[in-house]
């Protein structure tokens, strides 16, 4: 049995993969979805990478999927426990000695919270009744402690990467992703349909496409 550990963007809510969690369940795996200690002032990257991997603890058989600001958390991982593979979603792929803070000028992403609406950017293609308890869970606030860390890695993880981005994304464009993914990692995103909250808007889907990456890296026999 495969362990998914499913780690959050912004704001480290769990509650963001409840759709995915039974998802991959109903298949025969294991899925944690982690807490992140966004409104802790003292946790920053290293926090966050301890919040995961107490989460896993002694668990073999891992997959971590990182979706947005996570991507700066799952590498970290990797490089402290096994893992099988790691699937970025939708995510920020960071460089060494980078800042999350510094990412948006290092990519040359037009940094969109002047004009930002939540609904518009994020939950365009989520349904309404999704939408609805989003809005009752509200939004927990992210410390602003990581966005000031440098990413303490030289390089990327020896782990097989995946990265995984929806079409529909308002957020990190799909062209956008396309040329940091290629620069930073030297690999091609695979595409799905959806937004920037594709566990919300496309849980089957997104179940499907993380076996279908499980199968690939399964060692024959």
């Amino acid at each position: 049995m495969t362990t998914f550990a499913l780690i959050p963007g912004a704001g480290g809510q769990a509650w963001y993969w409840h759709r995915l969690v039974p998802e991959l369940t109903e298949r025969g795996h294991e899925a944690l979805a982690i807490e992140l200690p966004a409104a802790d002032d003292s946790a920053g990257l290293a926090e966050y990478a301890d919040t995961v991997v107490d989460a896993i603890g002694d668990r073999s058989g891992v997959v971590l999927v990182a979706q947005s600001m996570g991507g700066f958390t799952a590498p970290l991982v990797c490089e402290r426990i096994p893992v099988d593979l790691l699937v970025m979603l939708n995510a920020m792929v960071p460089a060494p000695a980078e800042s999350p803070g510094d990412w948006w000028r290092n990519t040359h992403h037009s940094r969109p919270y002047q004009d930002f609406d939540v609904i518009r950017d994020f939950f365009h293609d989520v349904p309404p009744d999704i939408i609805a308890q989003a809005m009752a869970e509200g939004e927990t606030p992210q410390s602003d402690t990581p966005f000031s860390e440098p990413w303490p890695l030289s390089k990327w993880p020896d782990v097989p990467t995946r990265f995984l981005q929806g079409v529909d994304d308002r957020f990190f464009p799909l062209g956008f992703q396309h040329r940091v993914v290629r620069d930073r990692l030297g690999i091609e995103i695979d595409q799905m349909p959806g937004g920037h909250l594709v566990a919300l808007s496309q849980p089957e889907e997104l179940a499907e496409r993380l076996i279908d990456y499980l199968e690939e890296v399964k060692p024959a026999g």
